[in-house]
Parts: C-alpha cells; structure tokens; sequence
C-alpha cells in the first residue's frame, strides 16, 4: 500500500468523479510508468454502476480514509509451532532481526520469542548461577517455555493512530498483526508504527478538505486536478495543483491524454465521456465550455470505434442513457436521493450542503415531497449543518425545484427562487450546482 499511488475523487462520487479517477490514474501509469491505483472515496450511484457495468468495467478500490493502518508498517515473518525446539526460533530470530512469532496450529498467536523473552527464560532456567545445564539442553526445549505469550495484538486494517496512547504506554518493541478472525498476519515493530509511511494521494474532481477522503492530512498529498472553486487544503511541501475553467475533471483527462499522444481504451473513454456527459447534461449545461465539446468529440472516436461495448452510439444518445440510469427518484430511498450526489462547504460561518438529484419530469416530486424533506432535515442534524438545500433537475427541460431544510436562516428568504405551495422553491433555468445555485449561495452569505 505505501507504494502505491491513489487518485481518488470526492465523498459521495459522481460519474465525472468516478471517471477521472479511473482515466488519470491511467494516464499516470500509461506515461509516467508508476504505480498508480484508481480509487474512491464512497459507494458508487446509480449513475455510475450503470455506466460501468455497460462498459465491463471494475470499479476503483474503495479507500475511505487515508489515515496509516497496521497493515502498512507490519512484515509476516515465518512462524514457528509452540512444541518446536528453541533452536528453530534461535535459527528463525537470527534472520528476521531477532524475532521469532509463535503460531498454534489454528493459525492464532500463541507468543514472540526475542531477546527479551530469551533473556528472561535463561535467567529462569538458569538462575542466578549457572550449573551444568548445557547450551544444547536448553536449546532442546519447546519453544513455549521462552515465548512471552502477553504480547498485544492489533488489527490488521486497524487505524495506528486510534491505539497511540496504548502503544506509548507499553514496554514492548514487537507487535501481533492479526485479521478479523484473530489469525497471524505480521508482526509490527514500534519504531515503524510510530513513523507509518503515508498514503501518497492525488485528488480529482475536488479540492476542499470537507469534501475529501477522512484524514486527508495524515496522506502525503502528491496533486490536485479540478474543475471547481478554490477551497484547496494546506500542504507541507509545493504540490502540482491544475484548476480549470471547463464543465469536466473528465475533460481534462482527454486533453493531457491527447497532448500525451496517447488515446485511453474504448471502454475507458465511454467512462470518461459519460463523466463529461453526465456533469454538462450532454453539453447543455452553462459550465459547458468548446474545450468540453471537443474533448466529447475526442472521446467519442476513441469510445465508439468497432468491437467496443459502445459501438454504434453517439453522443446523445449515449448521453441521454447516462442521464436516465441516474434519473428518478422511485428507485432510490429518500436517504439515498439526499445524500449520492452532495458537497458541503463552510461559509461566512455557516456550515452547509447542497445534494442534487435528477429527474426526467418534476411532476413526479410531489409523491417523494414529504419524506424527501424529512430526509434532508435528518441529513442536516445528523452533520450538524446550518442548512441543506437539495436541487431537483428536470435535465430533459433543463429546470429545478429547491428543497431547503426546515428553520432556515433568514439570510435565505433572500434566494432569488420564489417559493411555491408545497413549500419548494422554483428554480426555471438552473440546472448546475457549481456555476449557477452555489454562486447565489455563497453571495448571501458573504455579505
């Protein structure tokens, strides 16, 4: 794991998210030669799980935090059985650095033969005068008579940092790694957990801490790449760092893979197209840029060509499926509409988020209106928000409708939305959360 590199998008992925995570790290590895993995930072919507299943695509690893694990700093050493002779650990010490792990024939930790237990047994053997037992007799003895059978044991997919204050008290050197059945995994040596290698990160689709993978500041940040509003965490050392003016992450994906004279795989080009689709509503959106329209074009010669799961699409069309897989609210729990697609920023001293959902027809909100609200209000007490807005897009009429949690501040009766009888806000014309409804936002509460 630390060698690896992770390129992972935003909490609660979108399909651009998902796809430029997957494209950039395969640009990395395809141009740079590194060991690049592709990641996310939560489940995938339904958008996504569309788009990949069409493509036979997996889906990147999922790494929900980056804060160092056990696993990380431990070696599996080879073990011995607690009836083998003293001089098979003696052998085995003197080639793992003086530690010798102990294993019961279950496969779980029966103790650690090293120089402290070593010591320990001779003085007991022994005792304070040595008489005629012979170095050979001794080494003849079964191995559980010098094992110190009261070493801890920590979890292999543990977090380091939740078991600090017990490490530090302890007068051990040498540590069980074991799996969620207790079995032997490795052994980790306190000189490494106190200085575990960080998870070296390059972020995409996003670059504010709130909306990055928990413990963003234990990684070792390598990259930014984004397409969004300045919000960028602190670093320790310069970091590359590319923001753009375009509709896509997916985007500009296409365009450093093109200035590279490379062309991703079919299948990953669809996923790299349905990013650019799904974020610009096929181009219709105003964060739609020519540099998005081109790099659709790029991306469906290299998506669409003969033998590809995509063969015989085209643009809009292959767009207008994106957009249905991620569309509706009856097949999703109000949970689920409520909290896929959402960020959330802190601003003016308001912390709050804004989710979106698709629809293909907003007549269909007025069944879904009431535990929708209440789904948000729960979401919003649950992180201890100021408020929560979630917008409701017809992207076949390119129009919304707000949702906003109950007790609102009143700096928001100011939303140039009027309200409605059921309590929404009307919303003609907006369809992005980025350029259109965060922007307002924002002003209201910076003023």
């Amino acid at each position: 794991m630390p060698n690896k590199t992770y390129v992972i998008g935003h909490v609660n992925p979108d399909t651009d998210s998902i796809a430029s995570a997957m494209g950039y790290a395969w640009l990395l590895r395809e141009r740079d030669g590194v060991e690049v993995v592709a990641a996310r930072a939560g489940p995938l919507n339904p958008q996504s799980a569309w788009v990949l299943k069409q493509l036979g695509l997996d889906a990147p690893v999922l790494l929900t935090d980056a804060s160092p694990r056990f696993e990380s700093v431990m070696q599996r050493f080879d073990s011995i059985h607690p009836n083998s002779q003293l001089g098979t650990a003696w052998t085995l010490a003197s080639r793992t650095g003086g530690v010798a792990p102990v294993v019961g024939e279950d496969g779980k930790p029966y103790g650690i033969i090293n120089g402290f237990s070593l010591f320990r047994y001779f003085t007991e053997t022994l005792g304070p005068r040595p008489g005629d037992t012979t170095v050979r007799e001794m080494m003849s003895a079964p191995c559980r008579d010098a094992a110190d059978i009261e070493v801890p044991k920590y979890p292999a997919n543990g977090h380091i940092r939740d078991f600090l204050n017990r490490i530090l008290r302890d007068e051990d050197d040498d540590y069980w790694v074991v799996d969620e059945n207790g079995l032997y995994v490795g052994i980790a040596r306190q000189r490494d957990i106190l200085n575990p290698p960080r998870l070296k990160i390059i972020l995409v689709d996003h670059n504010e801490p709130r909306q990055a993978i928990a413990a963003l500041e234990e990684a070792e940040l390598l990259e930014i790449l984004d397409h969004h509003r300045l919000g960028n965490p602190h670093t320790h050392t310069p970091i590359r760092f590319t923001v753009d003016i375009v509709g896509s992450t997916s985007t500009l994906v296409s365009e450093m893979t093109a200035e590279a004279g490379l062309s991703t795989p079919p299948a990953l080009a669809g996923a790299l197209l349905a990013g650019l689709l799904s974020d610009t509503l096929i181009l219709t959106s105003p964060t739609t840029t020519p540099r998005d329209k081109e790099a659709a074009k790029r991306l469906a010669r290299w998506a669409f060509v003969g033998g590809s799961p995509l063969q015989g699409e085209t643009i809009t069309s292959y767009g207008k499926a994106i957009l249905s897989a991620g569309a509706g609210l009856s097949n999703r729990k109000p949970e689920e509409v409520v909290s896929n697609d959402i960020k959330a920023y802190e601003v003016g001293g308001f912390k709050f988020a804004i989710a979106q959902a698709e629809v293909t027809d907003l007549l269909q909100l007025a069944e879904h209106l009431e535990p929708l609200t209440k789904a948000l209000d729960d979401l919003k007490d649950k992180n201890g928000l100021d408020f929560a807005i979630l917008l409701i897009t017809d992207v076949v009429r390119g129009s919304s409708r707000l949702i906003v949690t109950s007790n609102e501040p009143p700096i928001l009766d100011d939303l140039p939305y009027p309200p409605l009888s059921d309590g929404t806000r009307d919303a003609p014309g907006v369809v992005s959360r980025k350029k259109q409804l965060l922007p307002v936002v924002l002003g209201l509460l910076e003023r």
